[in-house]
């Protein structure tokens, strides 16, 4: 299939090459280069760093550097959905976000829960708090879907074209050992804050991180390192705006799980490639039935629909699904989307000196 994305055999190949992967050393352009030629596409250096500046620039990514994973880093951040009536949506909309804490939100289509939204809290405690403000406010009850088991999170985008699949540099770079250390240092709290939203797109942009943050290079580039070990940043790379990469539908199937079942359907159903979350979460009797989520995105309806019917053809191998076992939830708009926020959530989480 190929997409109708105006990208460059070039662009398309950076695109699939990096998504994770990407070396954390001086010069990491030099190396990254050096692997797209051994797996047979030929680019320098130069040209490379040209690209991503280049895809940078014109949105086709949100950001090029580490994607940091904010449950790692402190607080807590939960799915809430909520029903807007028809005649009061965009007032009730509109007080929804008017929280800070509140980072996304979506209208999905549903007969009832239609406004679904991302609370984000250094205090996992004020999370209570807000949900019972925003009922205060909207006169409308909210179902509080908190994370209980995490099968996957990868929302990784390729495009038709070379080098699918990516390559994968994480081996070069400091040898560091990973720590069970939850909290942060003062030091890790900055660096944590500086490359939130992606490095400089220079040729040297740990050294560039680490001159911003006042560190030095070495330790920069082992921390960044150490952290992509712990998890505290999920992958290292160019990130794609998927909606400017042709993935605009986007589908959060839901199913009613056996209970017994959820351990084992969920890493199974997490396995295929184009699933890019799969969550369980805690079920509302009597308003919201499904207990395991996973999120499918594609570039057309027939293809959305298509991976749709895989998921569901997955999970008919361990029990017998029925017609009221399952939705999909399309979303139809995006009404806030500001990103974790983590410098609050990174600052209650800091060692104190």
């Amino acid at each position: 299939m190929n997409t109708d994305v105006d990208l460059t055999e070039r662009e398309r190949a950076v695109v699939n090459a990096f998504q994770g992967g990407f070396p954390v050393v001086d010069s990491p352009f030099e190396p990254a280069a050096a692997a797209m030629r051994e797996a047979g596409f030929e680019i320098t250096a130069a040209e490379l760093l040209e690209t991503v500046r280049d895809l940078d620039e014109r949105g086709v990514l949100s950001r090029f550097g580490p994607l940091v994973n904010a449950q790692q880093i402190g607080g807590a951040a939960t799915l809430v959905a909520m029903h807007a009536p028809e005649d009061r949506f965009d007032e009730v909309v509109d007080l929804v976000n008017s929280h800070r804490e509140v980072a996304h939100n979506y209208e999905r289509e549903h007969p009832h829960l239609n406004v679904w939204f991302v609370v984000s809290v250094s205090d996992e405690a004020r999370v209570e708090t807000v949900l019972e403000e925003i009922e205060a406010e909207t006169g409308q009850p909210t179902y509080n879907l908190p994370k209980l088991q995490e099968f996957r999170v990868e929302a990784k985008f390729y495009v038709d074209g070379p080098l699918e699949g990516g390559l994968d540099l994480t081996d070069l770079g400091p040898d560091v050992e990973p720590t069970d250390e939850s909290t942060l240092t003062p030091a890790e709290r900055d660096l944590v804050l500086e490359i939130q939203g992606g490095l400089p797109v220079t040729a040297t942009p740990y050294a560039d991180v680490a001159d911003a943050i006042g560190r030095d290079l070495e330790w920069t580039l082992s921390t960044i390192k150490r952290f992509d070990l712990e998890g505290k940043i999920r992958r290292i790379g160019v990130i794609p705006n998927h909606y400017a990469l042709g993935y605009t539908e986007n589908g959060m199937t839901v199913w009613n799980v056996p209970d017994e079942l959820v351990s084992e359907v969920g890493p199974d159903v997490a396995s295929l490639p184009f699933v890019t979350h799969c969550y369980e979460r805690p079920r509302h009797d009597g308003v919201w039935p499904y207990n395991v989520f996973a999120m499918t995105h594609g570039r057309t309806e027939a293809e959305s629909d298509q991976r749709v019917e895989q998921v569901r053809a997955r999970m008919a191998e361990y029990w017998d699904v029925g017609e009221d076992d399952w939705d999909t939830l399309f979303s139809t708009q995006i009404l806030k989307k500001t990103g974790i926020r983590l410098a609050e959530r990174a600052e209650a989480n800091t060692q104190t000196q």
